[in-house]
């Protein structure tokens, strides 16, 4: 549904919204006719809200098509992935607090391990700690272009977030990431002939960089991807009629949601427990609360099964704090699948479980889980569906036509 004509159906509603994103949160069985990540955890509090819910499964981009975290946030958040281009740069810089205005040029970065001959052999540089990278990005800022300026901020461990100011410059670049090891990191190269003055600009960058990181035993290398400028997305409140926040650990996150619009809650600690306590100091400021749990994600990219099974555990044991504040609608579910048999980002469906006690259809599913979710009476939808469907269920969609 066009976001236009979802903003005339707008109605005003005191109604509290929780979107709790386990990121990667579908997964697969490690063998066949056995149990995916998600229904081997021991979840008795999201079985119960199964229970007393709805479940279904929504596809983030199109059937077949794996998504990256930005374009899936985004269908979450009830744009379409496939109108509303972001890069993975503008997310990161936005992120961490930098501002991007339209003409600059975000690229996220990330420092890799190089040998004699120039080769990758880790792109991620050995996940160096943030103790150790923050120094090495601080001298990157020290490098000199005549007539540019790019600013150079760290971001986590091994990333780093890299912008390049200007009024006109372009982002049609491609990435320098090969993707692979053993292969030379790439050269910047336009996409489109008014990228090339872009292109030469962050290559001149990228050569006065290796000067600096010589001598760095384990991030004696860089890769940049996602060149990318402000969006200039439709914005949450005038879109939605929605007071949102955002909660997350890791910046990408917060940079998708301060891009449509939400305000970012700043907290300390790691854990869903912290998480859910920022909620709870700001239960009364805001309508809308994202959610965000990142280690669903990692634990399916480092092909650990139990180690994802563990953290879906850990946030079913810590979601009673979230049902003490008494949200009128819950919907837990995730952006993409990241099965940690496939270690990587996957194109199956998303397991989804709506819960809002004064309006949800109850189907008969009891658990949550893949299998469940494919019986469950949502059915399946797609991602930018989720959205209305809060709306709905918070009394804040009028009526469309007489």
């Amino acid at each position: 549904m066009e976001l236009s004509a979802i903003r005339e159906l707008i109605r005003l509603s005191s109604k509290k919204i929780v979107l709790l994103v386990l990121d990667g949160l579908g997964g697969l069985p490690i063998k066949p006719n056995s149990q995916t990540e998600l229904e081997a955890a021991n979840t008795p509090v999201m079985d119960k809200l199964a229970a007393e819910g709805v479940l279904g499964l929504s596809t983030p981009i199109a059937p077949g098509v794996t998504p990256g975290s930005g374009p899936a946030h985004l269908a979450l958040f009830g744009y379409d992935p496939l109108k509303f281009i972001v890069g993975r740069g503008v997310l990161e810089a936005t992120g961490i607090g930098i501002k991007i205005a339209k003409g600059d040029i975000a690229a996220r970065g990330n420092f890799c391990t190089i040998d004699a001959a120039g080769l990758i052999t880790d792109r991620r540089a050995g996940r160096i700690s943030s103790d150790l990278a923050e120094p090495i990005v601080d001298r990157l800022n020290s490098i000199a272009i005549a007539g540019f300026q790019v600013e150079v901020r760290h971001v986590r461990e091994y990333r780093f977030a890299a912008v390049l100011r200007g009024s006109s410059y372009r982002p049609e670049l491609e990435d320098t990431d090969p993707q692979h090891i053993g292969l030379a990191p790439l050269k910047v190269q336009a996409k489109e002939p008014a990228a090339e003055e872009t292109a030469q600009i962050f290559n001149k960058w990228i050569e006065g960089t290796r000067r600096i990181l010589s001598n760095e035993k384990l991030a004696n290398g860089l890769t940049l991807r996602g060149f990318s400028t402000d969006p200039q997305l439709p914005q949450y409140e005038n879109t939605f009629g929605l007071k949102a926040a955002c909660i997350a650990v890791y910046p990408m996150y917060r940079g998708v949601s301060k891009l449509v619009g939400m305000d970012i809650i700043n907290f300390t600690g790691e854990q869903p427990q912290d998480e859910f306590a920022a909620a709870s100091s700001e239960w009364g400021s805001y309508d809308f609360f994202f959610i965000h749990i990142k280690r669903t994600d990692s634990k399916g990219e480092d092909g650990d099964f139990e180690g994802k099974v563990a953290v879906i555990e850990g946030v079913d044991q810590a979601i009673p704090m979230l049902l003490d504040l008494s949200p009128d609608v819950l919907l837990i579910t995730g952006d993409h699948s990241t099965p940690a048999r496939m270690r990587q980002h996957s194109w199956h469906p998303v397991p989804l479980l709506l819960w809002a006690p004064e309006t949800a259809r109850a189907d008969e599913e009891k658990v949550f889980g893949e299998t469940a979710c494919r019986r469950g009476g949502l059915g399946s939808i797609p991602a930018t569906s989720i959205l209305p469907l809060l709306l709905a269920h918070s009394a804040r969609l009028g009526k469309f036509g007489a």
